[in-house]
């Protein structure tokens, strides 16, 4: 998709990468976005998740913002690494598990937020776990700055986890 834009605009080497970064970046930022239509209006002071009882540990409302915008931003950056060593054999079955983990990652607020479900999202953020950890496993095959980059990202996923299990347990 990307190379096919890029002929037709005629882009080098350099353009082509700024593109794919943008790329990469719009892709993570339009599942934050599509997630947050269903965050938003549940988190909003007398919404849903105001209502439910939290474990001690969790973390106040004003955080999980600029967590998920690092995050993200370190999600695009390492599919990027990892698009522009695309001579390789790995690149693309390393591409397409982001891709999945990307869609599971934003499916969380659909079923959380929007289905008010606490306990099928526990499903749901095993299903993410297990896709990111086997994308972190594919990107560091192709760059360990790649793998390295969504660790971080694994560690909140680990967190929000057993953050989900409480509320689910307490509600």
């Amino acid at each position: 998709m990307i190379e096919s834009f890029e002929k037709r605009i005629g882009l080098g080497g350099a353009g082509r990468s700024a593109v794919a970064l943008v790329v990469f970046f719009a892709a993570c930022f339009l599942a934050a976005g599509g997630g947050g239509l269903f965050t938003a209006p549940q988190t909003a002071p007398g919404g849903w998740y105001d209502t439910l009882d939290k474990p001690f540990f969790t973390p106040p409302d004003w955080l999980f913002g600029p967590v998920w915008t690092v995050l993200y931003a370190a999600m695009a950056l390492a599919a990027w690494i990892v698009w522009r060593k695309r001579s390789g054999t790995n690149v693309r079955p390393a591409l397409v598990l982001f891709g999945i983990q990307l869609f599971l990652n934003m499916m969380w607020s659909v079923v959380f937020f929007g289905m008010e479900a606490p306990g099928w999202r526990l499903l749901e953020i095993s299903a993410l776990w297990v896709a990111l950890s086997l994308t972190i496993a594919a990107f560091m095959r192709v760059s360990r700055l790649a793998g390295w980059l969504l660790v971080p990202y694994l560690a909140w996923e680990t967190f929000a986890t057993f953050l989900n299990a409480g509320i689910w347990l307490l509600n």
